[in-house]
């Protein structure tokens, strides 16, 4: 197995989205512009959210390496010419505003970009799953022209969808917040 060194590691086991984002960002301002930093996570979905994460930043994502069900990715502090201000998509809506259009019958779908294991337990009825790490290879399974609200546990792996799917020509997108971690309407799950 080939060894990494890296000049920071930060341990984000058992944390889930959002929080391995949060520590890397911190931990990211600690460093200088070329080293590299070691983020080990055991959520899976950490894989997608780092690498969107680096994309919108332009932080430069190394890779990844697994070991059992640990994951430990390593990424490059950029230059500050190499960075970007990290943007957050500017259409959102609100679990109460996606309640009232769900009620109304209206003609959208519900994009829910968590992870399977995610969507199994708990989803909001008829939402179509297409994990935050299969988007960009899945997009043709969605309508460019049709209204889409995203959703995930929090809103920032949906705000990286969002954004994904502004880029490749989708006009009416929107990013749930919070998602589905305040989530209060009916839910389904797969579960006997």
């Amino acid at each position: 197995m080939v060894q990494i060194q890296a000049d920071k590691t930060i341990d984000c086991k058992g944390m889930a989205c959002p929080m391995p984002i949060i520590k890397t960002k911190k931990a990211m301002d600690e460093l200088l512009a070329g080293q590299v930093i070691e983020v080990v996570a055991t959520d899976k979905g950490s894989l997608a959210d780092i690498q969107g994460w680096s994309r919108n930043t332009g932080h430069q994502y190394l890779g990844t390496m697994k070991q059992g069900d640990v994951l430990k990715h390593y990424l490059r502090k950029s230059n500050p010419t190499e960075t970007k201000e990290e943007n957050k998509y500017p259409k959102t809506t609100s679990n109460e505003e996606l309640m009232k259009k769900l009620n109304s019958n209206e003609s959208i779908m519900i994009l829910d970009v968590r992870e399977s294991a995610e969507y199994v337990f708990n989803r909001i009825p008829g939402a179509k799953s297409i994990p935050l790490g299969e988007l960009e290879k899945r997009m043709s399974e969605l309508q460019s022209d049709q209204e889409l609200h995203v959703v995930c546990r929090t809103g920032t792996r949906s705000d990286i969808a969002c954004q994904m799917l502004k880029d490749k020509g989708f006009k009416l997108v929107y990013n749930v917040i919070p998602g589905m971690s305040a989530w209060e309407g009916p839910t389904e799950n797969d579960v006997q």
